[in-house]
């Protein structure tokens, strides 16, 4: 019988796969089991807009799978650890679209994006009328444990978000519910953003 971790990870890897938000087999997702260092986490080279009984594996806090398996964890799983090792996160969530990749690219070489006075921002627990959500953007190193070397220091609360640079954003939260928010409120926030530039363009506007 499949875990309620399990069963609650294949959910919202549904939801997002009715997005279409996992092309060419792109993104990752991971869950921690209760009362466990341990945490299931997308199996490499899958289709995830498909549902099976091997789209996740079991690893613990090294990365490694728990048990025989003839699967392997996404090749991301190091910076999956890195935020289950520094926080009570519960549930990590990294996927590519075309508007992260863009804003990405945008705002790559001021290394943030920040976003004030938007009532979305709320879902991401600031509700202070003037909260910023301000969202590093880090180098794509092909060299994963580089990558999780440079991701580690924007790794400081159980909520958190961070983009790499023309790869995706990952999201975490202390539940499957919170993290999959703070996505959703993101991705709002850069399809608005660009559509606000390009309106910005039309008008001759300096963006």
């Amino acid at each position: 019988m499949l875990s309620k971790e399990w069963q609650e990870l294949a959910e919202i890897k549904a939801e997002l796969a009715e997005r279409d938000w996992f092309m060419g087999t792109s993104g990752n997702l991971s869950i921690r089991v209760a009362k466990s260092s341990n945490f299931y986490i997308t199996a490499s080279g899958k289709d995830k807009r498909k549902q099976t009984d091997s789209d996740f594996i079991l690893v613990d806090l090294s990365g490694a799978p728990v048990g025989m398996t003839e699967l392997r964890p996404s090749a991301e799983t190091l910076l999956h650890t890195e935020i289950y090792r520094k926080t009570e996160a519960n549930c990590i969530l990294h996927v590519h679209t075309v508007e992260n990749n863009v804003m990405s690219e945008l705002y790559g070489e001021v290394g943030e994006v920040t976003f004030r006075n938007h009532e979305i921002i709320k879902a991401t627990g600031r509700w202070l009328e003037d909260s910023e959500l301000k969202i590093p953007i880090i180098h794509n190193h092909a060299h994963i444990p580089l990558l999780a070397e440079t991701f580690s220091p924007h790794v400081v609360a159980d909520t958190g978000v961070v983009l790499i640079r023309n790869h995706g954003i990952t999201v975490w939260g202390k539940s499957g519910l919170e993290a999959k928010k703070i996505l959703e409120a993101c991705e709002f926030l850069f399809q608005y953003q660009l559509l606000l530039n390009q309106q910005k363009v039309v008008a001759g506007t300096i963006i």
